[in-house]
């Protein structure tokens, strides 16, 4: 057994806690005012402390009560969405998704319309992290994208979605025309992306150069490098693909493009359970995300 309230005392507080009214929450949950009043006190008890300061036409919830508060609305949007797919029409399917944070802001988010519109019955379900997924472990995960390739796992296949271009990136208005790149990129802040396959001490020996000794800020994330440079903090050093819109809008800029050798390789790997490889929600996706990506389909 869980060591949880009741689901009735907690729906009627969560009511009353974002509503900061008891007649409010006894309107939208159909009930009386002193009804949730009461269930409000139980829950109270259960627990030990008040949860609300009571005013003359309103109550406010105390620091442990909104703590509760943001909690609980994580959850019952859950158990929402997961209500609203058993309602779903006869036809229609649930694609569970797990992508990189970054790979999904940056470049599969902005595409997901394009395949959503094409398959209307299929309702893509997205979560992201970091971590990769195993999937003969995560059931509920129909198809996981990860940053590098995942531990081979018996049952599972894993697909490249194709090289990328890892390259030095900078917004425009830190280049100095009569500057060669190789002065520049000696002195510009260098921008370390913590979780990247490729550093800087890899890049600065493919182009034969020496990489200054210097700190150099770090983020956890791709898109938070690139959001960097744009904002002029230096020079990040990540995949083109993720940065596409910020090239295509000028707000980025490759430094020394012509000149400097990239870095290619295969950053985003495609998974799926290989007795679902029929499945026709993954197999469409699976289609769909191969050529999106310029991936010859398997």
């Amino acid at each position: 057994m869980r060591r949880i309230p009741s689901f009735v005392l907690l729906r009627s507080f969560e009511a009353a806690a974002r509503l900061e009214s008891f007649t409010l929450a006894a309107a939208e949950l159909h009930l009386t005012p002193s009804a949730i009043s009461h269930q409000v006190r139980e829950l109270e008890d259960y627990f030990g402390r008040a949860l609300f300061v009571r005013r003359n036409r309103r109550v406010e919830p105390t620091p442990e009560a909104r703590r509760l508060l943001d909690s609980l609305a994580r959850v019952f949007d859950v158990i929402e969405a997961a209500c609203g797919e058993v309602s779903l029409a006869p036809q229609s399917q649930v694609l569970a998704l797990h992508s990189p944070p970054s790979f999904a802001a940056k470049w599969l988010g902005p595409r997901l319309p394009g395949f959503m519109q094409a398959h209307p019955e299929i309702n893509i379900r997205l979560t992201s992290g970091a971590e990769p997924i195993d999937l003969t472990r995560a059931q509920e995960v129909d198809v996981a994208i990860s940053y590098a390739a995942p531990a081979e796992r018996a049952g599972v296949v894993c697909l490249p979605l194709g090289a990328e271009r890892i390259v030095p990136l900078c917004a425009p208005r830190l280049l100095r025309e009569d500057v060669p790149p190789e002065q520049q990129i000696a002195e510009l802040v260098l921008i370390d992306s913590q979780l990247s396959e490729i550093t800087w001490p890899q890049w600065f020996a493919r182009n034969g150069l020496v990489l200054p000794a210097r700190p150099r800020p770090s983020f956890d994330r791709a898109a938070l490098s690139i959001l960097a440079a744009v904002d002029g903090v230096g020079v990040a050093l990540e995949s083109s693909r993720l940065a596409e819109r910020e090239l295509e809008r000028g707000e980025l800029v490759e430094l020394g493009l012509g000149r400097f050798l990239p870095l290619e390789q295969p950053l985003h790997f495609l998974a799926y359970r290989a007795s679902e490889r029929q499945l026709q929600k993954v197999r469409v996706f699976r289609e769909w995300l191969l050529d999106t990506a310029g991936v010859q389909s398997r």
